[in-house]
């Protein structure tokens, strides 16, 4: 792993959290930077708290050459619009690929979703899919792109339509076989570790995972 720095975006989100959890039990980096719209509780040696205002992110001087974790996530319903999801879950990331590829960074892994298309019909995993499209081609040496369905953990805010489908799924599971099986639902926390799996891995060029990606990375750990 060439980077002594973890950069991660989201460590407020529930695969952020995790994540944070993860890079700071683990030595593998000396110093973990989160971007965070408010303070985190979270209190560690390794841990460098750095409260930004995501729409000026163009305005952090220097920005930190590091690994990059991108958990950021959201949901039209708490953003409020198509226009404010768009500026969360694709302005956001994808300026903070720019920059820390600008920076020197070596490695982004970024969280997508089952299904991400840039032609998708859903719009969800069309922005995705977009997000990936943007990503890809940026002087990055690794980029990972995690593709998780249903995520299954305890949030700080209630989505009851995930809720309803992630038990549906669990539910059903046996059904989600052969193309279907990258549909089940998976453990935040199973995530967050093949996230950092991959990144120790460092495998270059760029890297799509699913469900049994995800199992397998995770279990490296």
């Amino acid at each position: 792993m060439a980077q002594d720095t973890a950069l991660l975006v989201g460590a407020t989100g529930l695969v952020g959290s995790y994540c944070l959890k993860a890079l700071l039990n683990r030595g593998d980096y000396q110093r973990v930077i989160a971007f965070t719209r408010r303070p985190l509780s979270e209190q560690h040696a390794r841990l460098v708290q750095t409260t930004v205002d995501f729409d000026k992110l163009d305005a952090i001087e220097p920005f930190p050459t590091a690994d990059v974790f991108c958990a950021l996530g959201s949901t039209i319903r708490r953003a409020g619009s198509q226009h404010a999801y768009l500026k969360a879950d694709f302005e956001y990331p994808r300026t903070i690929a720019e920059r820390s590829a600008a920076a020197g960074a070596k490695q982004f892994v970024l969280v997508t979703t089952a299904g991400a298309d840039p032609k998708a019909s859903n719009f969800y995993q069309r922005v995705k899919g977009e997000l990936e499209k943007a990503i890809g081609p940026l002087p990055l040496e690794s980029v990972h792109f995690f593709r998780p369905s249903f995520l299954i953990g305890k949030r700080t805010e209630t989505r009851l339509g995930e809720a309803l489908g992630a038990a549906a799924l669990r539910a059903f599971q046996f059904a989600l076989a052969g193309k279907l099986r990258k549909y089940r639902p998976i453990a935040a926390k199973t995530l967050a570790d093949a996230m950092l799996a991959a990144a120790r891995e460092a495998r270059p060029g760029r890297h799509i995972y699913h469900y049994d990606d995800i199992l397998s990375l995770a279990g490296q750990l």
